[in-house]
């Protein structure tokens, strides 16, 4: 067969720079063929996707994907190791993948492998320096990044990699690869012109970032010029039906209320909520009116904001320590969202290659069917997102939608 890219994206939502990753890895790999493995209606850095996953999944179609497959939440809304992780076990199952392609701020590949190869080794004197930093009350991601330096002794050459998003996730994914034995092999687009915070347009590019500011300031004619006019349009019609969903803010009273309820016995079993954050939580959720507010009590140099947003996710989602460590030890299902006809020869060829695959095309069929108690309580876990997701809509806010929508077939 021909070759096959694998990208891991959120798309949240599709936008120009996207698509150049698209055509420039097709082009250095000579992949005929696009996989998007893509978060859900959730994502990683502890918040909500504008848009729904199926739009989502359409907007990547319409614009060079072949299949996207969902990332099951509890993976898509974990620290960067468990998402790279499940997203890396999906693409390995696949057993069709020969290339991952990811951006990066990096100018090189070879940067990331050295820092993932000590990631994954973790010698005693990088553990030592690392448990050091920790004691200086530094975040575990700042602890880290300090460790690295002092092991890796050049300054000069990985001084900035670890402040890069892409370089953060690209460096979890070649690590996962080592982890998991993958034969797929990684390949380093460099991200060009904007970088995943910049809050600003230079020619038609844009991060995703800026793209969500825009909408939050309906600034929607910047926006149409750095998305690709398929999805602007797609973009506009679901603004235009009220099916969006600007910020994890929109859910503030849920969380608010789950915290007041739940006692701080209860919060402690949430994944990151030790080391006393409990109680901090617990006294900030009865004292605060807004997420904000909350956030600005419990946040410091320690428990950032993206670690405290995602434990606030898992509190809205009821997601808990022991689901999480059972999401590490499981091979996830794949859950199609979408593909073209050439996605459906790619589904094809999966099964040929592995009939006992755990492919969902039927939310229903599977649940109805399916004999592992995890992988059954894993999707539950992505229908109830997806009906909490939708109370944040401005109108039309249907439960259900995982097993009444259809899967996108371009």
């Amino acid at each position: 067969m021909s070759r096959v890219l694998g990208i891991i994206a959120e798309y949240n939502p599709f936008h120009n720079g996207h698509l150049y990753q698209i055509a420039k890895a097709k082009q250095e790999t000579d992949a005929q063929y696009v996989v998007a493995v893509m978060s859900g209606n959730f994502v990683q850095r502890g918040n909500t996707s504008i848009i729904n996953k199926w739009t989502k999944a359409k907007m990547a179609l319409l614009n060079g994907v072949d299949l996207v497959i969902e990332i099951p939440t509890i993976y898509s809304i974990s620290s960067a190791e468990n998402f790279a992780e499940g997203a890396i076990k999906i693409l390995n199952s696949l057993g069709i993948i020969d290339i991952l392609s990811f951006g990066m701020e990096a100018n090189d590949i070879s940067t990331l492998n050295n820092i993932a190869n000590v990631l994954y080794s973790e010698p005693k004197e990088y553990i030592t320096m690392l448990s050091h930093e920790l004691k200086k009350g530094n975040s575990f991601p700042k602890a880290r990044e300090n460790a690295l330096l002092m092991y890796l002794n050049d300054i000069k050459r990985y001084a900035n990699i670890l402040s890069g998003s892409n370089n953060i996730l690209g460096i979890e994914y070649l690590k996962a690869m080592r982890k998991t034995k993958s034969k797929i092999i990684p390949v380093g687009i460099k991200r060009e012109k904007v970088l995943y915070n910049d809050k600003y347009i230079v020619d038609e590019f844009a991060s995703a970032t800026a793209i969500r500011k825009m909408l939050m300031t309906k600034e929607l004619n910047d926006i149409s010029k750095v998305m690709p006019r398929s999805a602007y349009l797609l973009l506009g019609e679901e603004l235009k039906k009220g099916h969006y969903v600007i910020d994890i803010a929109r859910f503030e009273k849920e969380i608010i209320y789950n915290l007041r309820r739940m006692s701080t016995e209860e919060i402690s079993k949430i994944p990151d909520a030790s080391e006393g954050l409990e109680n901090s939580l617990k006294n900030a959720a009865d004292s605060c009116n807004t997420l904000e507010e909350l956030i600005n009590i419990v946040k410091t140099k320690r428990f950032t904001q993206t670690r405290l947003q995602r434990i606030l996710l898992y509190t809205l989602l009821g997601i808990d320590k022991k689901q999480m460590e059972t999401s590490k030890k499981v091979v996830p299902y794949v859950r199609v969202l979408g593909f073209n006809n050439r996605g459906k020869d790619l589904i094809s060829e999966m099964m040929k290659l592995n009939p006992k695959l755990n492919v969902v095309t039927s939310v229903k069929k599977y649940m109805d069917n399916v004999a592992n108690k995890n992988l059954k309580e894993m999707l539950e876990k992505d229908i109830l997102a997806t009906n909490i997701y939708t109370l944040g809509y401005y109108s039309d806010s249907y439960a259900n939608l995982d097993y009444t929508n259809k899967i996108e077939i371009i």
